[in-house]
């Protein structure tokens, strides 16, 4: 039994008290060999502190979320809560069965069947056979592999995988449920399903610690939020001002990078095409022209693809793609549909085109994919995921576009029947 003072000792499931973890980093190898030589005089190491002296405490049933940039320390204090990690200071106290969902099905044996696997989570779990026998049905309807439960996991294909082992960890009625980004694998429809689950769990009082980079995610299923910077706590209370406090910083960040005026990187996650043309610069631009990362929903953005042609070409087709997280199609369009003529270029010659547009998406993360083409849609150059941008925003909307849309509210009489 634990407490602060505040609320009573009861309603604590779990508490973090000044929990502060250090890492002694070398150059080399032989240098911790070395550093343990009693003679030797200086430490040959650094200390990174990944986090220092984080406090707070979370009640029976709330649901309490931290967000940072990556390397703030979100998935370190998660393995520590979890106790794969030990703080080098503070303490962590837990009251109740603990479930953590950090490196989906990292336990998981390929050699077994998912049905065995199931079992082998539920005896690290502390759950007899008999209670795990009667989650089976649940956790299989909510994988949704068919009869691949009864085949060895390593001939699932990556979203089967994920879809066990996230079934397979929240299906075992914990009382504190650990989650670190675990919502952003799997296709749309999965996604979804998960954050049903979550809500459910919510709603039977189940206390939720997660770490999640999708703020409207974060204000939809919290009741309070940390925001980490640096391995130290900057902010803690509602959502909504936290993510402002977060989403600020962010805005700081980009443009101290913007300032820097960084060439873009061509680095596409598939290429192909067969060479009449190449991309060689492909850019995401602000309303003032700089190159950017991270945009506002709303702001007006440019695309802009610069190609040059290695054989003549006639009205050549240039588009763009922008897809989600989840590798879903948003918006495209191409110089065809716009019915823009590009004109007629040869060899060594060069065209730089742009595509401007108010980009009303929702917060999250997006990638653009360009291509250059012939009219009849084949491709001279095509890059995949070749820019990679964040939209953040103050407002919260479901889905991928906020339409903005205008309520008008009123109140009529009731005509008499």
């Amino acid at each position: 039994m634990f407490g602060n003072g505040r609320h009573g000792y009861t309603d604590r499931l779990l508490l973090v008290q000044n929990v502060s973890k250090v890492y002694r980093l070398y150059k080399t190898p032989w240098d911790r060999i070395r550093e343990l030589n009693p003679l030797h005089g200086d430490g040959l190491h650094t200390d990174f502190w990944a986090l220092r002296d984080i406090s707070f405490s979370v009640e029976k049933g709330e649901v309490v979320s931290l967000v940072g940039p990556n390397g703030c320390g979100k998935s370190t204090l998660l393995q520590i809560v979890s106790g794969i990690l030990q703080p080098t200071q503070g303490r962590v106290v837990t009251r109740g069965r603990v479930a953590a969902l950090l490196e989906l099905g990292a336990g998981f044996n390929p050699e077994f069947s998912g049905r065995e696997n199931i079992f082998i989570n539920g005896e690290i779990m502390g759950i007899g056979r008999g209670e795990m026998e009667r989650n089976l049905p649940a956790i299989e309807a909510f994988a949704e592999i068919g009869e691949f439960i009864h085949r060895p996991v390593k001939e699932y294909s990556s979203g089967m995988y994920v879809r066990l082992a996230f079934a397979a960890a929240i299906h075992v009625n914990p009382d504190i449920l650990i989650v670190d980004e675990a919502l952003s694998v799997g296709d749309a429809v999965f996604a979804n399903r998960c954050i049903r689950k979550f809500e459910e769990l919510r709603e039977k009082k189940t206390t939720i610690l997660f770490v999640s980079h999708d703020l409207g995610l974060v204000k939809q299923l919290s009741n309070r939020a940390i925001f980490l910077m640096n391995g130290k706590m900057c902010a803690e209370g509602e959502p909504k001002h936290v993510i402002d406090q977060y989403i600020g910083v962010v805005l700081e960040r980009q443009k101290a990078f913007e300032q820097q005026d960084q060439p873009a990187r061509l680095a596409a996650s598939y290429r192909h095409g067969d060479g009449t043309s190449q991309v060689v610069e492909a850019l995401l631009l602000d309303d003032h022209g700089r190159h950017t990362a991270m945009v506002s929903s709303g702001e007006l953005v440019t695309i802009r693809i610069r190609a040059v042609f290695r054989e003549r070409r006639e009205h050549p087709m240039v588009g763009i793609l922008i897809r989600n997280r989840i590798g879903m199609d948003i918006y495209g369009t191409n110089t065809r549909i716009e019915q823009v003529d590009t004109g007629v270029f040869d060899s060594g010659e060069e065209l730089e085109i742009d595509f401007t547009f108010e980009c009303w998406l929702t917060p999250q993360q997006y990638t653009v994919t360009v291509a250059t083409q012939h009219p009849d849609g084949s491709s001279h150059d095509w890059l995949d995921d070749v820019i990679t941008f964040d939209v953040v925003s103050r407002r919260v909307a479901a889905g991928v576009a906020d339409l903005r849309a205008k309520i008008d509210c009123r109140k009529n009489v009731a005509r008499p029947v």
